[in-house]
């Protein structure tokens, strides 16, 4: 059984990276779409910043707010604070990840937190954006090209996947969910929802050029092959929990194992004709809830255990 504090590390080095990256498309997205100077590019915008939290735009431009979700070294879910948090704890973990895993990682590190990173960001931001996503890409193919896919990696994947799919139910509720100026039907804004979810290309391949909101909900939710689904997400996040259940001999089976399990039947009998007649809101409500038990369960069973349950009989 790993060390508590290293499963710890490496679940929250996933988590960290995940965030980095989808905030950096985010603010990509968003960018690109206020080169449009009609109400598609605001609806963008209101988008991405009701995505992370950010309910009130004020006199913020899109740039600023750009920056501010990149480069703000007080807010800690900023790019720059969740890469920095990421590489503490990969130097903490030194030992559990390859040197090619670790260099990718440093020089984003280096990148972001470099003292001209304010003025490349100024120079050309979408550029500056695009290499910074370019680089988790290289982070994260580094790290499944290299590492064993033992222990370690299943509780770096782990922490990704179960980011991802709070991040996306969170993406997708700031568009769907029941209340005023909510519903988007506009086709520019779609197109940039599916941008924002690097999905564009793979929802174009299954739906043809059908953009519409009941076919996005039923790809970003339901579809079992796409990476970035809430379904394929949840999949992946009971598929590790499974392995390293095997490693929780004490304690028996684990219990976020079993949450994971009923999540992820729950999306593969439920369709988009039932999110339909209840409600987005409602199911994308119950994914958050469910993956806030899961990491609460992960804790419990890995991470702060009682001693008695790991000691021999």
């Amino acid at each position: 059984m790993m060390l508590a504090r290293v499963a710890d590390s490496l679940y929250w080095l996933g988590r960290y990276m995940e965030r980095a990256e989808h905030l950096s498309r985010l603010s990509t997205v968003m960018l690109n779409a206020t080169l449009d100077q009609t109400d598609s590019g605001a609806q963008a915008v209101r988008i991405a910043l009701s995505a992370v939290g950010e309910t009130e735009i004020g006199d913020t431009g899109p740039f600023e707010a750009a920056e501010s979700l990149v480069l703000d070294r007080s807010d800690h879910n900023s790019v720059v604070s969740s890469v920095a948090k990421a590489r503490e704890n990969a130097r903490q973990v030194r030992d559990q990840i390859t040197t090619e895993t670790w260099e990718r990682l440093n020089l984003l590190y280096l990148k972001v937190t470099d003292e001209g990173a304010a003025d490349a960001f100024a120079d050309g931001s979408v550029n500056f954006l695009q290499d910074l996503i370019a680089d988790v890409h290289l982070f994260k193919g580094a790290a499944d090209a290299t590492m064993s896919h033992g222990e370690s990696w299943r509780f770096m994947m782990l922490g990704m996947y179960l980011e991802r799919a709070q991040l996306i139910a969170s993406l997708l509720e700031a568009c769907f969910s029941e209340g005023p100026g909510r519903e988007i039907n506009d086709h520019l804004a779609l197109v940039s929802l599916l941008r924002m979810a690097c999905a564009l290309e793979p929802y174009l391949r299954v739906y043809t050029a059908e953009i519409e909101p009941r076919h996005i909900l039923e790809f970003l939710v339901f579809d079992e092959d796409f990476p970035r689904s809430i379904r394929f997400a949840t999949a992946q996040i009971e598929r590790h929990l499974s392995e390293l259940a095997r490693h929780v001999e004490a304690t028996g089976r684990a219990a976020p194992e079993r949450m994971a399990g009923r999540l992820k039947a729950r999306l593969e009998f439920a369709d988009v004709d039932e999110l339909e007649a209840y409600g987005a809101s409602s199911l994308l409500t119950t994914v958050t809830n469910e993956c806030a038990r899961i990491h609460q369960g992960i804790y419990e069973t890995f991470v702060a255990y009682p001693l008695e349950h790991r000691l021999p009989a």
